[in-house]
């Protein structure tokens, strides 16, 4: 016997490989197709109908919108109706008032939301407590029962028809603050206790070391509010009555007709409305994603 055949007759068996779990737990294969089966429905779900919106505003007007099954890859793709849209619609201006306001909701909401969150984490006064009860209690009254407040409120400061008054209301969210004041609680206290032997001050730690920390929480609350500010309906519809300061879900409405509706242009404004979304995310999904683990101290 040669010295090879005797390494390879003495050689420990080849490990079988093992899917496993983040915790090195072994995971069966019934059970990972099980798992891939209901991540790939809930993708078709929540996918699917954008898709289907997208493969809508390509169609032309030829082309059966409505076959069974349904054709998501268009025969003659078109971007004719996206122009139809801007003839329809200054959808155009539309978006730039929305554009408007949302960033001034991620402002309001970031700076805001940072300060108040901060505030409540490791601020020592009295009254912090039910502070924090306050705005627990905010998240549990719907927008419904304080709009009429909200309209008089404007009305009285005279801002009514005016991008200030959509954002007003909607500037600081409770869910944000609470959001960030659990960011700041999961820092450490060694580091801020260092920096003030150190000589920082309040302002000092909280912007150089603070807030550093939690810049996967400020993603998130950019996300929402963004979100929140871009997707609103009701409140703009209520306190814009001058259509050159629409915003863009409310342009977007002019696109139905009264006695017939034109699904490609539909699908098209639905699209230009949800292309920003996309962007937004696609640029902030690094730290949307690491703003679930948000507090650990870096090496």
């Amino acid at each position: 016997m040669t010295v090879t055949e005797e390494r390879v007759r003495t050689a420990p068996p080849a490990k079988e490989a093992r899917v496993t779990d983040e915790h090195g737990r072994r995971i069966r294969i019934g059970e990972l197709v099980l798992r891939y089966a209901l991540l790939l429905l809930v993708l078709a779900v929540t996918v699917g109908p954008f898709l289907w919106q997208l493969s809508t505003s390509l169609k032309g007007p030829t082309e059966d919108i409505f076959s069974s099954p349904p054709s998501f890859v268009p025969q003659h793709p078109t971007l004719h109706n996206y122009w139809r849209v801007a003839d329809t619609i200054p959808v155009w201006d539309y978006a730039l008032n929305s554009l408007k306001v949302a960033s001034a909701s991620v402002v309001t909401n970031c700076v805001g939301s940072a300060l108040a969150g901060y505030a409540l984490a490791r601020l020592r006064y009295r009254g912090r407590r039910i502070a924090t009860l306050v705005f627990i209690l905010a998240m549990l009254v719907p927008v419904e029962g304080i709009i009429i407040a909200q309209f008089t409120t404007m009305r009285e400061l005279g801002l009514n028809n005016t991008l200030i008054g959509v954002v007003l209301p909607g500037s600081i969210g409770a869910m944000n603050v609470l959001l960030m004041r659990n960011a700041f609680l999961n820092l450490p206290y060694e580091i801020e206790e260092a920096a003030y032997v150190d000589g920082a001050n309040v302002w000092q730690r909280f912007l150089r070391i603070a807030l550093p920390s939690v810049r996967g929480t400020v993603a998130v609350v950019a996300i929402f509010a963004f979100m929140g500010a871009w997707d609103d309906f009701l409140w703009p519809l209520i306190v814009l009555s001058d259509p050159s300061r629409f915003t863009l879900t409310i342009g977007l409405n002019y696109l139905h007709g009264t006695f017939a509706n034109d699904e490609r242009l539909v699908a098209a404004g639905t699209v230009i409305a949800v292309a920003p979304l996309i962007v937004l995310f696609a640029c902030l999904q690094r730290y949307f994603f690491r703003g679930v683990g948000e507090g650990a101290v870096k090496g």
